[in-house]
């Protein structure tokens, strides 16, 4: 494992990406972002792809249904062999998987054999990859990193590396098919997955030490649904993670519909539209990653989950790109701050023997619950189309953050003893005294 060195604070861009100078997470950051804008490629290709042959919302929504199932599934047991199994090696293994599974994709679209049914089939074994890599990953987190004050930096930079690839990928996408077709960004995609597979394997790491305790695989389930679901902060973070999820994330199915039917655009104008969410997102990613501390993000969750809600409206009612673009913008910023400060939270103040489970729970509340999201979105697109459907989607989500924001002082009192614990509190900052700094983290909290 690479040696901590020592914390010096840190001002502008050294302040931003400090999490970088821990080397085993700087050798992901790098191989991951490789890696996501082949992702990002097959997003865009496969949601243009099946509509191109279909034109069909609802096998939109039903090829997004069969590729988040899985989420639901398996998740919550993934998040207790996570706490169990060596989670570089877990990794090593659902890269591994998603690499053929792109290159399967890639040689049926290529050669002019792919059928509705192979996306299906695709879509569910990806899922099922995903169930593991997703929690893994985010717990994998606290191991990259040595120093570990620059935690929250290190998530805020994974949601940034995420949004960056969502700038490039969808872009070279929309070139790409239009180009030379689908196949090529799933090649494409297949070949990203070796940068992300070297950084893993080049990584100096010691033995994990968090184990599940006992051998009794579902009391050890059972235990982690009970510590989420008995902490106050906890069950509300992702519970307003799962409302979002349901009527808000499914936005992302509907755009080619958007794209083509709406905008009267083609895979370009998909394209401009997924990385004006990503550009709002990485606008988002930038802002968390600069805070110097976790305390205040509490109350950054409501704000962010209405924000996502008032763009997708605004959206929703755009007929012409002009408007379109910047109201995608806020509502990839307000969904991502959303998303990356509750993570924050919950590994912050999660046990670190329980950390797997949680994560495994704040993956389903995440992704868990999208299939029946993105199956709502396509039958409700079919029956009052794709802007009603966005419109009814993003006033939940205003309605899901009122509720949560009604229980933010209760919230606090809960979380602060744990801050102080872990001494997070007070939060430490020059010229101010002690008394201050506790009177000002108290107030922001």
């Amino acid at each position: 494992m690479s040696a901590p060195t020592p914390f010096r604070k840190t001002t502008g861009l050294g302040q931003v990406f400090r999490a970088l100078g821990n080397r085993n997470y700087r050798l992901f950051f790098f191989g991951q972002g490789v890696s996501l804008i082949g992702t990002w490629m097959q997003t865009i290709a496969l949601g243009w792809l099946v509509y191109r042959i279909t034109h069909s919302p609802f096998l939109l929504g039903m090829v997004g249904f069969a590729g988040q199932l899985p989420m639901l599934l398996l998740t919550p047991l993934a998040g207790v062999l996570s706490d169990r199994w060596h989670r570089r090696r877990v990794l090593v293994v659902t890269q591994s998987l998603a690499m053929l599974q792109a290159l399967t994709l890639a040689c049926l679209t290529l050669t002019g054999l792919i059928q509705i049914w192979h996306l299906m089939a695709l879509a569910v074994f990806s899922g099922a990859i995903n169930s593991f890599d997703m929690p893994t990953r985010q717990a994998f987190t606290l191991e990259m990193v040595d120093r570990k004050e620059d935690l929250a930096n290190a998530i805020a930079l994974n949601s940034s590396v995420f949004n960056a690839s969502r700038l490039i990928g969808p872009t070279v996408a929309g070139i790409l098919i239009s180009l030379v077709g689908e196949g090529t960004c799933f090649l494409l995609n297949g070949l990203s997955y070796i940068a992300v597979i070297v950084a893993l394997l080049s990584m100096r790491l010691a033995p994990p030490q968090a184990q599940a305790s006992g051998k009794d695989f579902l009391k050890d389930l059972q235990v982690g649904v009970r510590y989420a679901f008995g902490f106050l902060p906890i069950r509300n973070i992702l519970l307003l993670l799962a409302l979002v999820s349901l009527v808000g994330m499914p936005y992302t199915i509907l755009m080619p519909v958007f794209a083509k039917d709406v905008l009267r655009g083609g895979a370009q104008t998909l394209g401009i539209l997924m990385a004006g969410t990503g550009v709002g997102a990485l606008v988002g990613t930038i802002y968390l990653a600069a805070r110097n501390s976790v305390v205040g993000l509490g109350k950054r969750i409501p704000l962010a989950a209405a924000c996502f809600g008032v763009g997708l409206i605004g959206f929703s009612f755009s007929r012409t790109m002009l408007f379109s673009v910047p109201l995608i913008a806020v509502a990839g910023f307000g969904m991502m701050v959303s998303m990356a400060a509750s993570n924050t939270i919950l590994q912050t103040i999660a046990e670190e023997d329980k950390r797997g489970r949680l994560m495994s729970l704040y993956a389903m509340a995440f992704a868990g619950v999208a299939p029946f999201g993105s199956l709502l979105a396509g039958t409700l697109s079919t029956r009052i189309g794709a802007p009603a459907t966005l419109t009814l989607g993003g006033f939940v989500c205003l309605v899901g953050a009122g509720l949560f924001a009604l229980q933010l002082p209760r919230l606090r009192a809960l979380v602060r003893p744990i801050y102080s614990q872990k001494g997070i509190l007070p939060v430490v900052a020059s010229g101010l005294s002690a008394a201050s700094e506790v009177a000002s983290a108290t107030r922001e909290g």
